[in-house]
């Protein structure tokens, strides 16, 4: 046997490129013949194509006592169309591929599609039937209203769920839509039939006042012909922008204790309301908020985790709720988390001491920085797919937001200085303004909790 040298060539290690400027995309607007908004954005390799459309069938339109109805008829829109059935509808939309979701919330309905763009003019026009002639059949609305009353149970024994119902019981006023469930409650929902599914249908849901977002690689594709064939072709008497009601909230701070006898955890909702993103100070209390409580090296996860071992992390957010044209509107500033039921007096404490410290000594030019890398450094990742891109795009169209507001963010966070992000955070989570909700053992934490101070506290059933 003989033995055979063998020579390995080894090629040149590749080297990095040139970083390539990034920039949040900016779409196109255009209005069909039928009165509906177009924002399309061409997005080179993105195969999967995304369209999200926007109805003004907000929840404060929904009739009295029937709250719950705007989301069974989101769910229903899948249910069949005046051609088809509700299992071919589903077959359809299988062979373009394609998946169709809805959901209802404060600012009105939305629909999501997602399909290859090979096949998104096909889409379109099961998506256009949906909408233009959806069926509502009786039987297919029993089943969806049964669903939907076997989730609240559950909804309502989960302690975040709970805690979160009970935060907008208690800012809201009892007549406000938003101090109630948003998908309803068992009596309200137990009223919703294919009637009353029908009635809202006809009273809010038009082209004239919807937008469609359509995001993905449009390559060789003529949408205004596509569009103008399918969504185009839905027809509806005109309607006006329905008026946004003024938000009014109490954020007076109290402790409001959810009891859950023999409770090992203890589930924290903190809260109140602030302004919306068209408030100058937005960029600067995002960036303020993820350094209080937007990451794992945040200062609530700080002390609450590493140090104490209270929880396995705490987080601090900022949710629009409902913004209006005229730049008003309000979101919800939390913290959120759950602790051992025999530290929730301590955590909440330590939580307590975590903004006073921060008050009085502000945040630090490197926390900032941090922040600030985090926030704008991985933009480029978090808007990859064209969902992501047509997700934002359509939050900006539900707030009222120029199509350039994301874009603008990215440059504002990154313009802000430490002194306004500290100042931001400091107002936005004031403790004075907190209402604290604790989902617990209300006999093994409301003593400890009271001898806090931070606020009156109540005990509700669970």
């Amino acid at each position: 046997m003989t033995d055979t040298a063998t020579e390995m060539t080894l090629h040149p290690r590749p080297q990095a490129g040139q970083p390539k400027p990034w920039a949040f995309p900016a779409p196109e607007r255009t209005t069909l013949a039928n009165g509906l908004t177009v924002l399309h954005c061409h997005r080179p390799g993105q195969q999967v194509v995304a369209v999200e459309v926007l109805l003004d069938a907000p929840l404060d339109a929904e009739p009295e006592g029937l709250d719950g109805v705007a989301t069974i008829m989101a769910r229903a829109f899948s249910e069949g169309t005046d051609t088809l059935t509700a299992e071919e509808f589903a077959a359809e939309l299988e062979r373009c591929g394609a998946t169709l979701d809805a959901h209802a919330d404060h600012p009105g309905v939305e629909v999501s599609l997602e399909v290859p763009a090979s096949r998104l003019a096909k889409a379109l026009g099961l998506l256009a039937d949906a909408l233009r002639a959806p069926a509502f059949p009786a039987g297919e609305v029993e089943r969806l209203v049964n669903n939907r009353l076997d989730e609240i149970p559950h909804e309502m024994a989960n302690p975040a769920r709970r805690a979160a119902v009970t935060l907008s019981k208690e800012l809201f006023p009892a007549t406000s839509r938003m101090s109630r469930p948003r998908q309803g409650t068992e009596e309200t929902v137990a009223r919703i039939d294919a009637a009353a599914v029908r009635a809202f249908y006809d009273a809010h849901v038009r082209p004239s006042t919807g937008t469609v977002v359509v995001v993905g690689d449009l390559t060789g594709l003529d949408l205004e012909e596509v569009l103008g064939d399918t969504l185009g072709a839905w027809t509806a008497e005109a309607g006006a922008a329905r008026p946004v009601p003024p938000i009014v909230a109490d954020d007076t701070a109290r402790v409001v204790i959810v009891d859950r006898p023999g409770a090992v955890q203890t589930q924290l909702l903190i809260g109140r309301t602030g302004p919306d993103r068209h408030d100058a100070a937005w960029p600067a209390q995002v960036l303020g908020t993820y350094c209080l409580g937007g990451t794992l090296t945040s200062r609530l996860d700080r002390v609450l985790r590493e140090e104490k071992g209270y929880t396995y992390g705490v987080r601090a957010f900022a949710q629009v709720l409902r913004s209006a044209p005229d730049g008003t509107g309000a979101s919800l500033l939390a913290i959120s988390g759950s602790v051992a039921t025999e530290v929730t007096g301590p955590a909440l404490q330590d939580a307590w001491k975590v903004l006073r410290t921060l008050a009085e000594g502000g945040l630090t030019d490197e926390e900032r920085d941090v922040a600030v890398q985090n926030l704008v450094g991985v933009a480029p990742l978090k808007y990859e797919t064209a969902a992501a891109v047509a997700a934002t795009f359509a939050e900006q169209v539900e707030q009222h937001l120029p199509d350039d507001f994301q874009a603008r963010l990215y440059e504002r966070l990154a313009a802000t200085g430490t002194v306004e992000a500290t100042a931001a955070v400091v107002n936005a989570f004031a403790p004075e303004r907190l209402v604290v909700v604790l989902v617990g053992d209300a006999s093994a934490i409301r003593e400890p909790v009271e001898a806090l101070g931070i606020g009156p506290v109540s005990v509700v059933k669970g």
